[in-house]
């Protein structure tokens, strides 16, 4: 009896869910792929996309994402949380998503094709999740199709310089019907997200279902360069407590 019990405490902890992930090539253009790597629950409630800033990549190794990305090295939190993830990479044609290449008609046919291929594979809500640049994706996407086929977005760390095209502020974001969320660090110090152009983002939700706007202190330990997941932009010492902060909003989507 003593050596079964000391077997069942020995054994690894698994989640009492099924799960299932793969590294997918969605067609989103002619000749042209998007690598979008899928983790899905039998139970989930939702599919979050995961849209990480930077030039986009999500540095695949042996098919799966190794970035560093907050949103990227957080993805299995998201999946523990109750849902569908879909991390998506750069498309193949694509070296660097800049600003403007993320506010194009190239980037959105792609996210809308990925979209449509989720719904089909899942029929479940979709969330757009923005981290850094990728909040320009979201924000975009929400403007071009968001209203038809997205249930909400969220923009974590938004690039909100003013003086910056394509920054999330001088998006047209009073088309924007469905629910958002704006997560920031009080003290972000990266210079294109400043967490006083949260408000600017606010007055321009003018048209949302839902609109909340989340600024947080917590964390330590920040260092390297103020714009990547090791300083207060990518939410260092309170990853846990920042994906649940958008977990549990999307579930309850509330102002």
């Amino acid at each position: 009896m003593r050596s079964l019990l000391l077997l069942i405490l020995l054994l690894p902890a698994f989640p009492a869910y099924g799960s299932d992930e793969r590294l997918v090539e969605v067609k989103t253009r002619p000749g042209v792929s998007v690598p979008v790597y899928l983790m899905k629950r039998t139970d989930a409630v939702a599919t979050v996309v995961l849209l990480p800033g930077g030039n986009g990549g999500i540095g695949i190794s042996g098919g799966v994402p190794t970035s560093r990305d907050f949103l990227v090295k957080n993805r299995e939190q998201f999946l523990d949380s109750g849902f569908n993830v879909a991390v998506v990479g750069r498309p193949r044609d694509k070296k660097n998503l800049d600003l403007s290449a993320r506010k194009g008609p190239e980037h959105l046919t792609d996210l809308h094709k990925i979209v449509e291929y989720l719904r089909r594979d899942a029929p479940l809500p979709v969330w757009l999740v923005g981290m850094s640049r990728g909040t320009v994706s979201a924000a975009a996407a929400a403007i071009a199709f968001g209203n038809e086929d997205l249930a909400g977005i969220v923009l974590a760390s938004s690039v909100t310089d003013p003086t910056v095209p394509y920054s999330v502020p001088r998006l047209r974001l009073g088309r924007i019907r469905i629910p958002v969320l704006v997560l920031h660090h009080e003290k972000d110090e990266c210079d294109l997200c400043d967490p006083d152009g949260v408000d600017q983002i606010m007055a321009g939700l003018i048209n949302t279902a839902v609109a909340k706007a989340v600024l947080v202190n917590n964390g330590r330990w920040p260092g390297g360069d103020p714009c990547t997941s090791s300083h207060w932009h990518g939410y260092s010492g309170m990853e846990e407590e920042a994906v649940d902060i958008i977990s549990e909003w999307i579930k309850h989507p509330v102002s």
